[in-house]
């Protein structure tokens, strides 16, 4: 299995990103997807998953009701829309699979690719 993701850059305070994932070597509809994210000299944090069975779940802290997360079953990609960035959502992100149902959490998740930065200046 192998995730990447691209997307990230440097944007300004209220700027929209859309980070996309591709994955490979998996039957994407078994799988769970999701994005995590890591700030300079924190933990890595759950940000939104989408379930092998169609169902989203979404951090109550990180970036509800302005991230959407997406899936494309035909094109293996699953992507993360991000309205009204601040520079609290500068991190690295990360996409993230697991087999089945995944609780919202990275213990949870088996494949990681690695991130993309996302830089959001004030």
């Amino acid at each position: 299995v192998q995730l990447q993701a691209s997307g990230g850059g440097l944007v300004q305070a209220g700027d929209s990103l859309r980070l996309s994932c591709v994955a490979s070597g998996l039957t994407f509809d078994d799988y769970s997807m999701a994005w995590f994210r890591q700030a300079p000299g924190k933990e890595r944090e759950f940000v939104a998953q989408l379930t092998w069975n169609g169902g989203t779940m979404y951090s109550a802290d990180s970036g509800k009701g302005r991230f959407i997360i997406s899936g494309d079953n035909a094109k293996k990609t699953v992507d993360l829309r991000m309205d009204s960035l601040t520079p609290e959502d500068t991190a690295d992100y990360y996409c993230a699979a697991a087999k089945g149902w995944a609780t919202p959490d990275a213990e949870s998740y088996t494949y990681w690719g690695p991130g993309t930065q996302v830089t959001v200046s004030s």
